[in-house]
């Protein structure tokens, strides 16, 4: 501060160098730490080659999720991502689920995902299964839920009753194909879902084919694990069908060789036996007339598809090929049947197949 005398009157100044040197200091200390908290969540903390999943379920803590990331998604710096999310809060509001990794990722982008539960949906795909058992293993070792809990609402009759069906006829709710669910979805939500996914799939068309052929989604699916069972051979499964449609038109007895094995328990067996017709069984259609009560199998869109699309013809009879191809001979009358089979049996026997 300085003063000058002027006019009678003594007029004095301030400078404000030092202030503004304080001021300069703390915009400093201001940048760095906005540069530093920049850093520290948007620089890439994470560098999978690819896209990983890190996951938590009821017993996952936050160190247990830092383990996650270190060893799955290459984190980089373990210590600023634990910084960060203590800032945030995150350690107190973990959520369960299935969570992406992206390359490159920054430690907040990744956190706004698990703070808020944003998990990433996965694909889960499964095929044509045995029974429901062997389906809910598959299902229970890809998501959270425990297979042993899905068994047990697949063996519940008033439980299966509320999906529109029986422990026994509860395959034919399941469709075949690849779906996105969350990996912590529970198992009454993925009943709910394949509900929804079986009325999607029997919509108005196929319920009319069904009709059509006076037949419920239910004996659909009967009838195409019976044509599935029946061959290896795609573009066979519409004349498989047509033939079994016409043994129910005419009241005869479908004779399938795979209701016999479904009966027997047995389903390696490549020769059914004169004593293996006999297996007292619900599902042997050689005692019995009709069709069986269930699926033999959960079948697949295609043989559904080929039974509410079978080829009309005026086949009875069917053989397998005595060249093993896994093709058959279709044949319309009892004779002609005869000698197709009779040349089958003697290359069973010529292979000592019994």
């Amino acid at each position: 501060m300085f003063s000058y005398q002027g006019g009678g009157s003594q007029v004095y100044i301030v400078t404000f160098a030092p202030m503004k040197g304080v001021v300069l200091i703390l915009l400093t200390i201001v940048s760095l730490i906005v540069i530093w908290l920049c850093i520290l969540a948007f620089q890439p903390n994470f560098d999978p080659e690819e896209t990983v999943y890190v996951y938590i379920d009821n017993t996952t803590d936050f160190d247990k999720l830092c383990r996650q990331l270190s060893d799955t998604a290459c984190c980089r710096h373990i210590d600023r991502f634990r910084l960060l999310s203590c800032l945030l809060h995150y350690p107190e509001s973990m959520h369960v689920g299935r969570y992406a990794v992206h390359p490159s990722m920054g430690n907040f982008i990744l956190l706004r995902s698990l703070r808020h539960g944003q998990q990433a949906p996965m694909r889960l795909t499964f095929s044509t299964v045995r029974n429901t058992d062997k389906l809910a293993d598959r299902i229970g070792s890809v998501l959270m839920l425990q297979a042993d809990s899905l068994k047990v609402l697949l063996a519940d009759s008033a439980y299966c009753r509320s999906l529109g069906f029986t422990p026994e006829t509860v395959k034919a709710l399941f469709i075949p194909n690849t779906y996105e669910v969350f990996w912590n979805i529970t198992p009454e939500a993925f009943l709910v879902r394949m509900q929804h996914e079986y009325k999607s799939f029997w919509n108005s068309y196929r319920r009319a084919a069904a009709d059509s052929l006076r037949l419920t989604p239910l004996e659909v699916a009967t009838l195409a694990s019976i044509v599935e069972e029946e061959s290896n051979c795609l573009e066979e499964y519409s004349i498989i069908a047509g033939l079994y449609l016409n043994r129910l038109r005419r009241k005869m007895p479908l004779q399938a060789d795979p209701t016999v094995r479904y009966a027997v328990g047995d389903f390696s067996l490549r020769r059914i036996r004169h004593s293996h017709l006999h297996t007292p069984s619900p599902y042997n259609t050689y005692l019995h007339t009709g069709l069986p009560p269930a699926p033999l199998h959960i079948p697949s869109p295609q043989a559904i598809d080929s039974v509410l699309h079978a080829t009309d013809h005026s086949y009875l009879f069917m053989v397998a090929c005595p060249d093993f191809s896994g093709r058959h001979t279709f044949t319309v009358t009892h004779t002609e049947h005869s000698r197709a089979a009779a040349l089958y049996r003697a290359a069973l026997n010529r292979r000592h197949i019994r």
